[in-house]
This record gives structure tokens, sequence and C-alpha cells, in this order.
């Protein structure tokens, strides 16, 4: 790993990045009890808040810059006009994050990271207090701003995707796309408020394109995929007894049989620690191999042509075992007669080489994209990136959906939970494509854990 403690991006300082939330919270603070699942809004640059108990949106993320000043260069409403999605990054003076992306929850569900493409940077919030991770005040702060303001953030290298937390919760991995390596950071440095170039424990060179880490169950192993190589990288982290690693390659698979196309943008342990499921969104495919250092092969399920699959989630109870995968594919003809994306199946109960897709269900909603699942593997929320069409229920809003899955093979259409809008001082600015997303219940271990 190339250690940069004092040298970060080009000499570059950077101080731990804040957020700006939009505190409506339905019910009051939030409570460490509380479940709440977060949805990263990628043209926004917000993060919804759901709170499951309700399906309505309690709360969102601001991680934009506007409306920090009251002069009018400031503003996201400026004289009246409302700019696009698009357009308002673009704004002179605008310093806000731009594409926001990826996230993961740290093992003890405390902690969120999320990532912005655009902006080269990771961002910091605590889930139950939220409380701003070195946040701001904003010195101009009237009736008429935000009262805090937004930082530069972990600035990581370009085009980060993915963030994971190690098992130990003393690391944050980002992949950084851009660059074919992955920034480590000392998570109780961030939170400390540190330096960044304290909190920056280094660089790890890997595959090229690497999109996510994932780590193996007792946490001795990392295994990264990759978005422009057919290749996966093992990484024996070798934790020390400070609880920081010093990761060394062990292997590099080829995995050109299940992927000939060299695009594996996700990737995930099974609950049982057993496998790692890799979705091979180009090639229409997903597989599993051996969590252990030989990534031996398994299975390759095939979803169909231009299934585009995006990530995988691991539906287990005490009515049966299965692997969801979100389909990025939107079929016209769905329920109501409205265009969907669809949600595979495959039945994970039988034996390495007999794995495969048993059915699949409508996501109701477009282009499908993060999913996940509550802690008893009994309720499923969905991400979407597309609005929903005129004339339906829904028309122009990005929504989340809501399946009860007590029964993994029978799955159960609950809800679709509209995410609407950030109420700025200026205006109104809609949730808008959502990426990833994560289930949260604090004071428990996460998915990561």
């Amino acid at each position: 790993m190339n250690r940069t403690r004092r040298q970060v991006i080009a000499g570059a300082t950077v101080s731990l990045a804040a957020f700006s939330i939009h505190r409506s919270w339905a019910q009051g603070s939030l409570r460490p009890d509380q479940d709440r699942v977060f949805i990263c809004n990628e043209d926004s640059n917000t993060l919804s808040v759901i709170d499951p108990n309700s399906n309505m949106v309690a709360g969102t993320v601001n991680l934009t810059s506007f409306d920090e000043d009251p002069r009018p260069p400031f503003r996201f409403v400026t004289g009246g006009v409302t700019p696009t999605h698009l357009a308002m990054v673009r704004k002179p003076l605008y310093h806000g994050a731009i594409d926001i992306h990826g996230a993961a929850p740290t093992p003890d569900n405390s902690l969120i990271a999320t990532t912005g493409r655009g902006t080269s940077n990771v961002y910091l919030i605590e889930v139950a207090s939220l409380r701003v991770i070195g946040n701001v005040p904003n010195a101009q702060a009237n009736d008429t701003t935000n009262k805090e303001r937004i930082t530069t953030g972990l600035l990581v290298g370009r085009e980060p995707h993915e963030p994971t937390f190690t098992r130990n919760g003393a690391e944050l991995w980002v992949t950084v796309r851009g660059e074919g390596r992955i920034a480590i950071f000392d998570v109780a440095a961030a939170k400390a408020g540190q330096p960044t170039e304290r909190a920056l424990h280094g660089y790890l060179e890997t595959v090229n394109g690497p999109a996510q880490a994932w780590f193996s169950k007792d946490g001795k192993l990392a295994f990264v995929a990759s978005q422009k190589t057919s290749q996966i990288d093992v990484f024996e982290t070798n934790f020390g007894g400070d609880g920081h690693s010093q990761p060394k390659r062990a292997k590099t698979v080829d995995i050109k049989a299940q992927d000939p196309r060299a695009f594996t943008p996700f990737l995930k342990t099974s609950p049982d620690g057993s496998e790692v499921w890799l979705s091979h969104k180009l090639a229409d495919a997903v597989s599993a191999c051996t969590a252990n250092a030989e990534l031996q092969p398994l299975d390759t399920v095939a979803l169909g042509e231009n299934a585009r699959p995006n990530h995988v989630e691991f539906v287990e109870n005490n009515r049966g075992k299965a692997v969801y995968v979100s389909l990025a594919r939107v079929d016209d003809g769905g329920p109501g007669n409205v265009a969907s994306s669809r949600i595979a199946v495959i039945d994970r109960s039988g034996g390495a080489g007999t794995r495969k897709m048993v059915s699949q269900f409508y996501s109701m909603g477009r282009e499908a994209h993060g999913l996940w699942t509550n802690p008893e593997g009994t309720r499923l929320y969905i991400a979407h990136e597309q609005d929903e069409l005129p004339n339906t229920p829904n028309a122009g809003q990005t929504v989340c959906t809501a399946f009860d899955v007590s029964d993994p093979f029978k799955p159960q259409f609950i809800t679709q939970i509209p995410l609407g809008e950030l109420a700025l001082p200026s205006g109104k600015l809609r949730n808008k494509k959502s990426i990833n997303l994560v289930y949260v219940r604090p004071g428990t271990t996460s998915q990561a854990g």
C-alpha cells in the first residue's frame, strides 16, 4: 500500500466533509432504535431517508451548497427560475457534491459513508444523532439561508464508486474507479475531525477500474471487483494490533468465463460467509465463487438478454434462501400496464452448480438499482434511477418500493414511495435518480459487520 499521510492528493489539504441536513423528521429526532433506509440521489445530490415503520420519507440530507449566502449568485432559485438538475451543479460558485452515488453503513450502523463521483470525494454522517462530522457553521446564516456550510469532503481521487467499511469498523475503503486504486481511511480519525492527511491511511494499488470492495466474514480477505477488466483482486488484510490493515495481494483471479465483457460493478458475500456473488452487468449474468483466496467458481446464472443486473441481495429467513438481483432493464406492460424493471430470484438452497433463476417479479419502478433487506430478511426496499411516467400514480417522481419477502419466493408488493423534494430557502429541489440504498438499524450489526 502506498502510504500518503502527509501528502494527500496533489498536496491538497482537505478537511472532513460536512452535511447540511434538512431536518424535517416526521416523528421528531432520530432515535437509536429507529430503522432507516438511506437512498443516494445522484442528480439532486441528496440522500432520501425513509422510515420503514410508516414507509414515508422522514427527511432529506442536503449535499448541495445552495443558499449558504443570501445573494443571487449563491441561490438555488434565482429570479424565479429553477435550474435543471444538470445545470444546477454548473452554476458559478457552486461547491457542493456532484453525482452522489455509492453508500455503505459501518458494522454497527452508526455511520453512513457516501461517495460523490463528480466531486471525487466521500462524506460521512452519524445515523443515530444526525451529527454532521466536521460541519462548518454558516457565518452568514439568517432566515433566508442554510444554517450550515458544506465543506469539501474527503478527497479520494477521480471517480470514486463504492465505499465499504472493514468488518472491525476501523477503516473505510473507497474504490477509486478512475485511478486503479483504493483509498483507505482511518475511521476514528475521520470521526474526530482530524486533518485528512491523518485520516487517510494510504492508497492500495489494485486492478484497473475498481468498482467495489467487500470483505470475507472473518475480515481477513478483501475482494475487489472491476468494471474495466475481467479480474478480481484478492487481498490479505493483515490487521494489526491497532486494528489497521497491512494489505497484501494474495491473488488476481481471471473471470473471463463469467464476465467476458469486463464489467462487474458490484459484489457481496453471503450471510454464512461461504460465497461471494458478483453481478456482471454487460454479460447479463451473476456468478458465485468460494469466499476464500482461491475464489473458485461455483455457479454462473444467466438472467436473460439485456437484463443488465445491478446489485445482488441475499433474502434469507425460515422460509427459504434466495438471491435477488436488481435488473436495470425497463419492460413495458408491467402491473397496471405501467413500465417497470424486474427483480430476478435465484434459489440458493441447492448445491454448487445447481443454482438458477427460478422467477422474476416487477420492481414497481423504472431502472432498479440498489436493494437491501431488513435484518430479519422479511422486508425489501428497492431504489430506482428513472422517474415515473406521466399518467401514473407518482408521475414525475423518483420512487423507492417496498416488498414483503417473508416468503423469499413469493414477494408481495407493499407500496411505492415517492421521494419528493428538499425545501431549500430559495425553492424546492426535487430528489432525482436514486442509485444505491442501504437499510440501517442503529445498535445492531449491519451486513458489513
